[in-house]
């Protein structure tokens, strides 16, 4: 005898992947779990009839020779289960490490497990009823959030285009999603709702409540989504007093928060976006109390302004007359510009409105124009922030200033937000350099690219490796000969290199340009290299050192007319790029 089983308090994922496995092996007995969640009872009580699932008072008195285990990892005791029952798992969950080594394990990463068997199902051309399309269409709906979840993929979403087209009714699906909550739910939910514990780890919105389940049959999973909706927490977690311990159920709306290994370290499992544990013999203070000390390690800091904003903004003043202000949109692309008084934010020219002024010939300045308001975020505020601010406001460039000097930093765009929160489903791999520069520079040349970040740190400024270099260690060849790029003022982190360690600087402003002559025997007319420099020159061979490095400047630069030299200022490092 060959039988399906799949996980109790039993969702339509669950239910769903039961049928897939018995229309793929028509043989194996399809067992019906005994504590069904109360929307999938109400589903069975009144279709169950056209369905082949088994009740488990029902099963023949005979021998298992296989079991198919779906949406699962856990085995439960059966009758007729022997030492040589072979166990066949189909789940979309991560694998646990503890299986088994003589049972057939398969995952997959999908929305819903559903979608696993109906790829199966539509391969093999098997035909479905109205009722079974249904199903399975109710299956990766309630798992992935009707497909909105963001762990929903596109076969997924290929999986529910076919069942429609099998015959499924979205009016059924909409029937037994989202229902309303029992009496005894319902007492439960104004519970945890008023006694939720808000807490903020690294700049993330956490929800904890604790409540008493011990007198409720009945799943408890759709009160944690009723709770999610209400009061949009980043992760929520719910510690519930049930008769057989204490039941964890979290959710996260975050990357950031990885709730499947939250739930694993209590025994339990599931996806990083939905997980439960079952803590036996421990109460729910108790496991709040590990949880509490757990989650700082769990939760990873989010992405912050610094991440993501571009350096050196150019900014205009009030009295910009409207001509410039338009020429410089045209010049480098820009929809909008922060404006700027006595060091102060005071509004926000866009596009629009310069538009709009040339238009209707309005000789006018950016004070005329502008957005008032003095709207701004910290490098270190969250991108979860930027995000409302924008939201907000309506500005598209928001600046970016400096904590403590009020200086402007930065600038942050609708579209740097937009590429974070929604990046490319297939990216390039990053590359990680950090092993290729160890093999390619001698050490102390490394050691000098090290120093010379730290002091760009300590400024606040951001420095990059640029030229051929790169692109040689990239390719694998060896290459010593680079540049430093620097987003903000490179003469003055040069100048700050040379009064560190010596030598001598020189500089060519116009440019935004700097040499350092290293503090070495063959450079002539240096001054001599400092403690610092002489006690690390003893540690490293001189001789793998360049006798000078070239600082420069991030800059944009135009031409006024052909032939003419460049104008050249200073700009970010996107701006560098595209010149």
């Amino acid at each position: 005898m060959r039988i399906i089983l799949t996980h109790e308090q039993t969702d339509f994922d669950a239910l769903a992947s039961l049928l897939g496995a018995h229309l793929l092996d028509p043989e194996a007995l399809p067992v019906l779990p005994r504590r069904p969640n109360r929307n999938v009872r109400a589903f069975l009580n009144i279709y169950g009839a056209d369905l082949p699932f088994v009740d488990p008072k029902d099963l023949p008195n005979e021998k298992i020779d296989l079991i198919y285990l779906v949406d699962t990892q856990s085995l439960i005791s059966v009758k007729g289960a022997h030492k040589g029952t072979r166990v066949r798992v189909l789940d979309h969950h991560q694998r646990r490490d503890d299986l088994p080594d003589t049972w057939e394990v398969t995952t997959d990463n999908t929305g819903a497990n559903t979608t696993l068997l109906v790829e199966a199902i539509r391969e093999q051309g098997i035909r479905l009823t109205a009722v079974q399309a249904g199903l399975l269409l109710l299956g990766i709906y309630e798992d992935t959030g009707s497909l909105t979840y963001s762990r929903t993929t596109p076969r997924d979403i290929r999986a529910a285009a076919y069942l429609l087209e099998e015959g499924a009714n979205l009016t059924l699906v909409n029937d037994y999603l989202n229902q309303p909550l029992s009496l005894a739910q319902q007492a439960l939910y104004d519970t945890l709702r008023q006694q939720a514990e808000h807490l903020t780890i690294h700049d993330h919105a956490i929800i904890l409540a604790l409540g008493d389940a011990t007198e409720i049959d009945e799943e408890l999973s759709s009160i944690a989504h009723k709770l999610r909706d209400l009061l949009d927490p980043e992760a929520l977690f719910l510690l519930l007093s049930t008769r057989g311990g204490t039941q964890m159920i979290c959710r996260s709306t975050s990357d950031s928060i990885d709730v499947g290994q939250i739930a694993a370290h209590f025994g339990g499992g599931g996806h990083s976006r939905a997980a439960a544990a079952l803590i036996k013999d421990r109460s729910p203070e108790e496991v709040r109390r590990e949880l509490l000390d757990l989650l700082p390690q769990h939760v990873r800091p989010p992405l912050t302004v610094a991440d993501i904003m571009s350096r050196a903004p150019q900014v205009l003043s009030p009295d910009t007359p409207v001509e410039k202000a338009a020429l410089l949109m045209q010049r480098y692309g820009y929809e909008g510009y922060p404006v700027v008084e006595n060091d102060a934010i005071v509004g926000l020219l866009t596009r629009r409105a310069v538009d709009r002024a040339l238009a209707h010939k309005l000789n006018l300045t950016a004070a005329s124009l502008m957005q008032a308001g003095e709207v701004h975020v910290h490098p270190d505020h969250s991108v979860e922030h930027l995000h409302r601010l924008m939201a907000e406001t309506g500005w598209g460039q928001i600046p970016v200033v400096e904590r403590g000097s009020h200086r402007i930093v930065g600038i942050v765009t609708r579209t740097d937000l937009i590429k974070t929160l929604n990046p490319p489903t297939k990216r390039a791999r990053p590359h990680n350099l950090a092993a290729r520069l160890e093999e390619a520079l001698p050490p102390a040349r490394l050691e000098l690219i090290r120093q010379i970040a730290r002091l760009a740190e300590e400024q606040n400024l951001a420095l990059y490796i640029v030229g051929g270099f790169v692109r040689d260690l990239l390719l694998n060849y060896p290459s010593l000969d680079f540049d430093l790029v620097v987003e903000g003022d490179a003469i003055a982190l040069a100048q700050a290199v040379g009064k560190r360690f010596g030598g001598r600087v020189t500089t060519h402003r116009r440019f935004g340009t700097a040499k350092w002559l290293l503090p070495l025997p063959g450079n002539p007319n240096t001054s001599p290299p400092s403690e610092e420099m002489q006690s690390w020159l003893q540690e490293h061979n001189p001789a793998d050192l360049p006798a000078t490095l070239d600082f420069i400047t991030a800059r944009t630069e135009f031409y006024t007319h052909p032939t003419a030299l460049p104008t050249v200022e200073r700009g970010s490092i996107k701006l560098d790029l595209h010149r």
